[in-house]
């Protein structure tokens, strides 16, 4: 018996493409990155915050997502990345963190095993685990990538940290990370997890870097991108929306897939399975946002 393509199918949703890095002691540049147009904005306390400035940034922090109404005025989501789960601070701010009203998800740094998942979901006591981001950084981490993505069911996504990963494998270029990038895209669909956003690039003044940059990562399966500067992020936008020859071949797709149960061949003899209709679907999510 064959099964239906398209019937029961979700209905289009947004996509998210763009995430943007602030620093979580600087509430003025907070409050400007929630107007900058990311879909989501990554209030950091890790590497943007100085030791001395840790615990004021975690103050700021908990005060911006105690007032949701605010946050929903501006249409983005506010995720936290917290310090490494292995240090002096991590447990305290996830303990403060979890369960307040504004906050759309936990980015975990240096993430190595499933065992770290299960620690950061033991400090949420008896909370709702929130969405956990973890990031992959290290060879260790990246060995485990699959493991990670599928360690705990409040993962919601995977992601690489492309300059720790750089240092602690010695690569100085783009090409000694092809691999890693492979490796955690494949992770996050083995794990029935979306697609990776890629890691941030580092020159924020080199906009037609950043573009062909983007391209590449579209061509390995990344989806979207976080950023470092506000400047980014319609750059990033624009190279991961799909053409208009892309929108029309996959209308072409869903029209086929309603008409017909079934795997099935469009008329110029393209082959067209359920994965090939999830991913018309994708595209067009994509293009919704137009």
């Amino acid at each position: 018996m064959s099964t239906p393509l398209s019937n029961g199918a979700p209905p289009v949703q947004k996509v998210s493409l763009t995430w943007l890095y602030v620093p979580g002691d600087r509430p003025e540049v907070v409050a400007k990155a929630l107007r900058s147009g990311a879909d989501t904005v990554i209030v950091d306390l890790e590497d943007a915050v100085a030791p001395d400035r840790k615990r004021y940034a975690l103050d700021a922090t908990e005060e911006l997502l105690s007032t949701p109404p605010a946050l929903a005025q501006k249409r983005v989501q506010v995720q936290v990345r917290v310090n490494a789960l292995g240090g002096p601070w991590a447990e305290a701010e996830v303990r403060r963190l979890v369960g307040l009203p504004g906050l759309a998800g936990l980015r975990l740094p240096k993430v190595e095993s499933a065992g770290q998942l299960a620690r950061v979901a033991d400090w949420a006591g008896d909370r709702p685990v929130p969405p956990l981001f973890p990031l992959l950084e290290s060879a260790l981490g990246l060995e485990a990538a699959f493991a990670v993505a599928g360690g705990h069911p409040a993962v919601a996504g995977i992601a690489l940290g492309e300059a720790d990963l750089r240092a602690d494998l010695g690569i100085a270029s783009d090409e000694g990370l092809a691999w890693a990038r492979g490796r955690a895209v494949v992770a996050a669909r083995a794990a029935g997890l979306p697609p990776p956003a890629q890691s941030v690039y580092p020159d924020v003044r080199d906009l037609t870097g950043l573009a062909a940059s983007c391209a590449t990562g579209r061509a390995l399966g990344f989806l979207g991108r976080t950023a470092l500067h506000p400047r980014q992020l319609p750059v990033i936008e624009e190279a991961f929306l799909p053409t208009a020859a892309e929108i029309a071949a996959a209308r072409e797709v869903l029209a086929a897939a309603e008409a017909e149960a079934g795997a099935l061949a469009l008329a110029d003899g393209r082959f067209v399975d359920a994965a090939v209709v999830a991913g018309a679907r994708r595209t067009l999510a994509l293009a919704a946002r137009c």
